[in-house]
């Protein structure tokens, strides 16, 4: 596919995906949409071990672009907002945290509405300290979307999730990191070495153990104690016959650092 809402490369085994519309703050199109469904499946044969999700410009993401949707102002049907949701929204969440390798995502700028849910799917969320959060669907009378009234919770507490979805106020990098939203706010002119310095030490990394590992925590947030418990016997065994399990151990015990091949 010839993109052009999306950058895509490869160095080593870090994979990087760039939202590429920065005249309009990267806002989410049906364009981009489909172009990032075929990326995400490029990663699943090109050797990549790590992602990384950015933004072009000075934004990360903006959410939707509203001007590709029809309004009743105009004189149209409104739009059925919830099928947009479960054909284009949900299925690339889905996909990407049940992807099998660890995601970044590098918040370069405002992530506003979807654009600000998207980054907190990521497995782990670096900030620059000029970004900011904004749970902007309360402006325009919707509901937060692309997982929001999932992960906010579970995040920052309801109490905090209720507020910024209902005030729909900005929350700066730095107060996200106070908050736990996001793993670490760093400064803007150093942001993307940092994220790369992170995703190649992450794509080192025993990824099978990591991916069970992402299996695990995502599974818990719905489970009882006990089939949690279950699960992780269960989890451990498969880590527990990988070849990385073995190399580590033998490094250990040969006093040398591990070189895990990620099965």
């Amino acid at each position: 596919m010839d993109y052009k809402s999306i950058l895509f490369a490869q160095d080593r085994a870090v994979a990087t995906i760039t939202l590429n519309r920065p005249e309009k703050l990267n806002c989410f199109t049906r364009e981009m949409h489909a172009e990032l469904k075929h990326a995400m499946a490029r990663l699943k044969t090109g050797g990549a071990r790590c992602l990384v999700f950015t933004g072009a410009g000075r934004g990360f993401c903006a959410g939707q672009d509203l001007s590709e949707r029809a309004t009743t102002m105009a004189g149209g049907a409104p739009p059925d907002l919830g099928l947009t949701l479960g054909t284009l929204y949900n299925p690339l969440l889905l996909s990407l945290k049940a992807l099998e390798m660890p995601v970044i995502a590098a918040v370069n700028g405002v992530a506003a509405g979807a654009g600000a849910n998207f980054a907190l799917a990521a497995d782990i969320v670096l900030a620059a300290r000029s970004a900011s959060f904004i749970q902007a669907f309360c402006k325009i009378g919707l509901v937060p979307d692309c997982g929001g009234t999932f992960f906010l919770p579970r995040l920052v507490g309801s109490a905090r999730a209720m507020g910024l979805a209902m005030l729909g106020e900005p929350i700066s990098a730095e107060r996200a990191e106070q908050w736990g939203m996001i793993w670490k706010a760093v400064d803007d002119a150093t942001l993307m070495e940092e994220t790369q310095t992170l995703a190649l030490r992450l794509a080192a990394a025993p990824t099978r153990g990591l991916a069970l590992i992402k299996q695990a925590m995502n599974a818990s947030q719905g489970n009882t104690l006990d089939v949690q418990l279950s699960l992780e016997a269960a989890l451990q065994r498969q880590a527990g016959h990988t070849g990385d399990y073995r190399e580590g151990v033998t490094a250990f015990l040969q006093k040398r650092a591990a070189s895990f091949a990620g099965r």
